[in-house]
Parts: C-alpha cells; sequence; structure tokens
C-alpha cells in the first residue's frame, strides 16, 4: 500500500532539506565580492583579508567606515578592536600589524545568534574599498 504524504509533511521535508544546506557550509556562494578584493571566509560569520597598507591606514579606515554604517560601541587602536552595531548586527573588526608594511584585518557579524555573513562582507569590502581610495 503506497503511503500518501500531506502537504504539512512535504513542506516541513523541504524545510528540513533548506535548512540543511543552509548550515552545511555554503555560505562560500555569497563570497564573490570579497574574492575580488583580497578576503576570504574564515567561518560562517567571518571574513578576513590581509592588505600592503600599513596599520594605521587600515586602523582609520576600519573606524570610518564602521562609523558611517553603523554605531561604534568600543574602539581600541591599541589592541585593534572595534566593536559596532551594524544593520542591526554585532560587528567586531580587528586590525592587526603582520609587518611594518602589511596588515590584516577580521570582520565579524553576528545578528542575535546567528551568523551574518553578507554584513561582515559588506563591511569589509567598504573598509577595503576605501583603503584603495586613498592611493
Amino acid at each position: 500500500m503506497a503511503r500518501r504524504y500531506s502537504g504539512k509533511k512535504f513542506l516541513f521535508v523541504i524545510f528540513i532539506l533548506f535548512l540543511s544546506v543552509s548550515v552545511s557550509g555554503c555560505f562560500y556562494l555569497v563570497l564573490g565580492g570579497v574574492a575580488a578584493v583580497g578576503g576570504y571566509a574564515v567561518s560562517p560569520d567571518t571574513i578576513q583579508g590581509e592588505t600592503e597598507k600599513d596599520y594605521d591606514e587600515v586602523w582609520d579606515a576600519a573606524v570610518d567606515v564602521a562609523s558611517i554604517m553603523g554605531k561604534v560601541d568600543y574602539k581600541s587602536d591599541k589592541i585593534g578592536e572595534i566593536s559596532a552595531l551594524i544593520n542591526g548586527a554585532r560587528i567586531r573588526i580587528d586590525v592587526s600589524q603582520l609587518t611594518p608594511s602589511m596588515a590584516r584585518i577580521k570582520v565579524k557579524a553576528r545578528k542575535s545568534f546567528f551568523p551574518s555573513i553578507s554584513t561582515a562582507q559588506d563591511v569589509y569590502v567598504k573598509i577595503m574599498r576605501r583603503l584603495d581610495e586613498d592611493i
């Protein structure tokens, strides 16, 4: 005898399939714009990249972009950390000096308990574009 599935069960199965694909690491598909400016995803909520600019230039660009896009809650140039609220997401920007002429920037974004890779990507790309404008 054939089993018949109700509409609710079918929608539930579709939802589970969608959820499993979205949680399985397919967030890399959204990162086309980040690759163009030299960034890469290090986790479902973090974009990271290196630039051949010194620490002070990267720090100033990160503070400017975070201030324009949202509300900066905390910043410390000594440890290279910025905390902000942008588009409803908690943003943490870390800037570290790798060499005298190279710095790393890491942008992490979470909305409630969930990663917000698109917000992290947007902030990262804007910081990198700001650095390119300063040439």
